[in-house]
């Protein structure tokens, strides 16, 4: 059986637990269960390092050229998503990978860039609060769930801001290899949030 490949973007400006909340889920599960059949990569524009919106520099496993087919993408957020909303040549991998996988998922602010490549026209969709203005003005037939943690509208999933990628990625466990793989990950990770204030 051949392995399906879940990819996370990465990009200079990426917010940290974007990508990495996911990254996270989507390892734990992949690397205890591989017999799911799935495994998770990173991939940015051109590979090697990138800088997060925090400082953090993260090395990304391949660039665009040289990733593999992709079953599920998943794309982050992060102040870096602004230039890449309107990066012509991105856009348009955004929307040749729309066409091969099965599946687009965003965190936050990426939402926008699926946005800016018309992606999200007239379905339902989410985003961090505090951009949910700017998603509007992209596209203003995109039916926002602002009060949503994600929107699984079948093919295309958003999640809103940082934290709610760890919810919608336990949510694609339980998508792709059922609701006792995606407690058994929730429990193995130790995510039970109980804010405190």
């Amino acid at each position: 059986m051949a392995v399906k490949q879940i990819g996370i973007v990465l990009f200079d400006g990426v917010e940290e637990l974007d990508a990495v909340g996911p990254w996270e889920v989507l390892a734990w599960w992949t690397h205890k269960h591989p017999e799911d059949g799935y495994a998770v990569t990173t991939l940015a524009p051109n590979g090697g390092t990138v800088t997060c919106a925090g400082r953090l520099r993260i090395e990304a496993e391949h660039a665009f050229a040289d990733a593999p087919a992709l079953d599920v993408l998943l794309h982050p957020g992060g102040r870096g998503t602004r230039p890449l909303c309107r990066d012509e040549p991105y856009l348009d991998w955004i929307c040749e990978q729309s066409r091969t996988t099965s599946l687009m998922t965003s965190v936050c602010t990426g939402s926008l860039v699926y946005a800016a490549a018309g992606l999200l026209r007239g379905r339902p969709a989410t985003t961090y609060w505090a951009a949910v203005g700017e998603l509007k003005r992209l596209d203003d037939t995109i039916d926002i769930r602002a009060d949503d943690r994600f929107v699984d509208d079948g093919d295309v999933v958003t999640s809103s801001g940082v934290s709610a990628g760890i919810d919608m990625s336990l949510h694609l466990v339980a998508r792709l290899a059922g609701t006792e793989r995606a407690r058994e990950t929730r429990r193995g990770i130790q995510y039970d949030p109980e804010p405190p204030v």
